[in-house]
């Protein structure tokens, strides 16, 4: 009966020291990750933007395509891989331990006393090892090699999805550079023939030589430009190189505008596939939390650090090894040769005193650890629902600039060509037709970098909201 009683009073102890528990994740998270989202479907309508495969949220084949060869090819992403298998080769080693150890140590010596014949013995012996996890030791840090396996996969996760984004990024700013330099080559053209005009009247004597100066040297100012976005394209065509791990060459790319981003039930032309906002679903803030990779990461952290916690704290009960040897001797002290049998069987237990402030120190520190985690996750979420709230109102405000842009566009169109055919006729200087040149082609250039904007702020978007791991 004493022994019985002895029995349950230490389970009863063990039970309320609470080393076996599991961890469950209780740090409390803003409600209202998102905060205010201006535009988009509202939060309660338990939808999200996230749950669109990255298939069918980005439709280019092409696009599709490389993003697939990035995957499969790039660099970083194989080496989250293999940081995965050295976690899971870790865990298998960790769950292993519950088993003894095992080895084989064979041993021989010779030896004579003044002279005397050499004596020959020899040993070889199994020895058989195994902790017994009493206390929870070695479950805990079982699972605390499980919790760095999945932060390991989620960071494998948070890599492919950002080389996703990057990849859709730079495929878009080729598609924008493209459609600036079309721009630019037609401006190039106009602006050749406005200066031949203006070179015509010159002749003529209708015109000051300073005014075919000044339009030469906007024409050239162009020409310049042009060589800028070819060189941009050859900075960015290297960039997806770099994904890719191959060495620099021409990346395939389809027309601005010809593919829909985000929502392929939307028609029309391109602004309003792009600028479309209804579109663009957040869902609820704890769809967040189960999507983005880096958040589930982060609690898989705090996961880890519970149970080292719990570790630290098995450190101040009793271990207990058990231990043994079997093989053949002829040791002389023991038995006779041609040898025979040996058997030993030793169990200790082994209860910590005084470790020199080891073992409080030990928990002290998982105990912070654990704490500055759980308030680091906190942020993180919060700082996720910023991306949100940002990326939403990105969305929002270049929607409200295209509006603007393509209404400047007539506008500047109209004033161009009003004023070319004035000075056509001898009614307008060269200054207004120089004006009303570099007003247009700066709205083009800044309208389809509006769009490229547009983009990437749906992007990032996606991503914010944990899109990308499907």
């Amino acid at each position: 009966m004493r022994k019985n009683i002895i029995l349950i009073f230490v389970c009863l102890t063990l039970t309320g020291c609470g080393i076996y528990n599991k961890y469950e994740q209780k740090t409390p998270t803003p409600a209202d990750a998102f905060g205010s989202v201006p535009g988009g479907s509202s939060a309660e309508d338990g939808t999200s933007l996230a749950e669109t495969s990255w298939r069918e949220f980005f439709t280019d084949p092409l696009l599709q395509q490389l993003i697939e060869q990035v995957l499969e090819n790039n660099t970083d992403l194989n080496s989250a891989r293999i940081a995965v298998e050295k976690s899971e080769a870790s865990l298998k080693a960790a769950k292993l331990a519950y088993l003894p150890s095992l080895y084989f140590a064979p041993q021989g010596s010779l030896s004579s006393f003044d002279k005397s014949p050499v004596s020959k013995t020899y040993n070889l012996p199994l020895q058989l090892s195994m902790d017994i996890d009493v206390f929870g030791s070695i479950t805990n840090q079982k699972r605390a090699a499980k919790a760095v396996v999945l932060q390991a996969q989620m960071q494998q996760e948070a890599v492919r999805t950002n080389l996703i984004s990057v990849t859709a990024q730079q495929y878009l700013m080729l598609q924008v550079l493209d459609r600036q330099l079309e721009i630019l080559t037609q401006t190039d053209s106009l602006w050749n023939k406005s200066l031949e005009t203006e070179q015509a009247l010159w002749e003529n004597g209708k015109a000051y030589s300073t005014a075919v100066n000044q339009m030469e040297a906007s024409y050239l100012n162009v020409k310049t430009q042009i060589a800028d976005t070819r060189r941009n394209i050859r900075s960015v065509e290297n960039a997806i190189c770099k994904l890719l791990a191959v060495s620099p060459q021409h990346i395939n790319r389809q027309k601005w505008g010809t593919s829909t981003l985000h929502h392929v039930e939307a028609t029309g032309e391109v602004e309003e596939r792009m600028f479309n906002t209804k579109y663009l679903k957040i869902g609820v803030p704890a769809q967040m939390l189960e999507n983005r990779p880096d958040i589930r990461m982060a609690n898989h952290a705090m996961e880890e650090a519970f149970y080292n916690t719990q570790a630290a704290r098995s450190a101040f009960y009793p271990s207990i090894t058990l231990s043994g040897t079997a093989g053949w001797t002829n040791d002389a002290g023991i038995v006779v040769d041609p040898g025979k049998l040996l058997l030993n069987a030793v169990a200790q237990l082994t209860q910590p005193i005084f470790a020199r402030g080891k073992l409080i120190a030990n928990k002290k520190i998982a105990q912070l650890t654990e704490e500055d985690l759980q308030k680091k996750y906190v942020q993180m979420v919060i700082n996720a629902g910023n991306e949100v709230n940002e990326a939403m109102a990105d969305c929002m405000t270049a929607r409200e600039k295209n509006a603007y842009y393509q209404r400047q566009i007539e506008v500047l169109h109209e004033a161009y060509t009003g004023t070319h055919e004035l000075m056509d006729n001898g009614k307008a200087s060269y200054l207004e037709v120089l004006t009303a040149q570099e007003s247009l082609l700066n709205a083009q250039l800044s309208a389809a970098m509006n769009m490229y904007n547009a983009s990437e702020a749906v992007i990032a978007l996606y991503i914010a909201l944990g899109g990308g791991t499907k």
